[in-house]
């Protein structure tokens, strides 16, 4: 079981790292968009610290989320940007796999915060 949560933990911080470091570097192709969701990303572009922001984050979070000592720590991190990357292809693009994929990503991060909530007692008592 412990390997299988590392596997599942550096796969998980390496996913986003890449999508860290592309909001960066833009060296992913870019997949189709609909004309809706080509709207959203000119609205988040137009705001030029946000996709940087949410870069940095990435690539601390998923540097963090792959060592055991540091995991809980960006488990914390890593969420706000998981539920909005959740509600975005919930919301916005229903008819895909991103939802599939952004709920696996959402359990393994819930996962590991559960596995970890003896370490968050100490910030909500």
């Amino acid at each position: 079981m412990k390997i299988i949560k590392f596997i599942l933990c550096l796969l998980f911080g390496l996913m986003f790292i890449n999508a860290g470091l592309d909001k960066f570097f833009h060296y992913n192709p870019m997949p189709k968009l609909s004309e809706e969701q080509m709207k959203v990303y000119a609205a988040f572009e137009e705001i030029g610290w946000l996709m940087p922001l949410v870069g940095a984050v990435e690539i601390i979070g998923g540097l963090l989320f792959i060592f055991p000592k540091t995991r809980a720590l960006g488990a914390i991190i890593i969420l706000p940007v998981m539920v909005g990357i959740l509600l975005h292809n919930v919301y916005r693009d229903p008819s895909s796999t991103g939802i599939a994929i952004s709920a696996v990503l959402t359990l393994i991060n819930l996962w590991i915060i559960i596995d970890n909530k003896e370490k968050y007692k100490a910030l909500i008592s």
